[in-house]
Parts: structure tokens; sequence; C-alpha cells
């Protein structure tokens, strides 16, 4: 999480990123001008909250005249990698899924082979997985396992 996005934008933009996720909480001042200068530079806006952020605070960004196009909903604090999968952030997966049916949510923190299926179920289409790809002995296997999770749930 970076305090200033609007500062990554170029850059970011001119290194060929096709999206520009930021946290909902360092942008609340200024989001509606950031989510344009994401778009004026040909990538997908995204949006992400904290686990201790209630899912009405991304509501504004998705209900609006140029909104987000992808809800990132954080299920373990940011910051550093290998924590535990917290399953009770699924209850804002689906209280996305059922308000915006057509919406990406991607899930990010903890998921692996016992956590996708739960992830999955409950309506997120993208998933980051980092430990739990980059550390099997068979990186191969756990993304084929996460990509059938979530294939068959949707």
């Amino acid at each position: 999480m970076v305090t200033n996005p609007v500062d990554y934008v170029e850059p970011l933009g001119k290194a060929g990123a096709s999206g520009f996720t930021f946290h909902v909480e360092v942008s609340k001042d200024n989001w509606q001008e950031l989510v344009r200068q994401i778009k004026s530079k040909g990538m997908k806006p995204g949006v992400a909250l904290k686990p201790g952020t209630p899912i009405e605070e991304v509501y504004p960004l998705l209900d609006c005249e140029n909104p987000v196009e992808m809800v990132l909903v954080m299920t373990v604090e940011p910051g550093f990698g290998g924590q535990k999968f917290m399953p009770e952030m699924m209850d804002k997966v689906r209280t996305l899924r059922k308000k915006y049916p057509s919406l990406d949510i991607e899930v990010d923190g903890g998921l692996g082979p016992s956590t996708i299926d739960a992830a999955a179920s409950a309506g997120a289409n993208c998933i980051v997985a980092g430990s739990s790809v980059f550390g099997a002995p068979d990186p191969a296997q756990v993304i084929s396992l996460v990509r059938k999770s979530v294939e068959e749930s949707q």
C-alpha cells in the first residue's frame, strides 16, 4: 500500500501496466481524479480495502459516472506475505457479488489449496496467491488448482 498513489500512475502507465489498484483508505479525497488519470493512461482502475474497512466505503467508487472496474478485498492486513487467511472477509465478497454481479472481485492474502474454495464460492473471480504458489514444490499444480476452483464456482 502506498500513501500517495497518484504519484505512481504515470510511471506505471509508461511501464505498460494493464491495471492500477489503490487503497480506498488513502484515496478518500481524490479518488475521482485518480480513476480519471488511471483510465487516461490505458489502465483498468481497481480499489482495495483492508480487513477493518467497511465494504460500504467502496460503494461510491462503483456507483458513480466513472467507476472503478475491480474491487480487491484484502483477506490479510497488507504489508507482508505468509499471513493467515481471514475467512470472515468472505462476507464482503458475497455482499459485493450480490450487489454487483458482473464486477471483478479479487481477494489477496492467505490464499491457497486450503482456502481457495471459500473465496471462489463467495464470488471472488480474481485471486492473488503469492506464498502458496512460490513456496510450493510444484507451483504449476497450485495455480491449476486455484484456477479450477474459480472456474467451477462461476
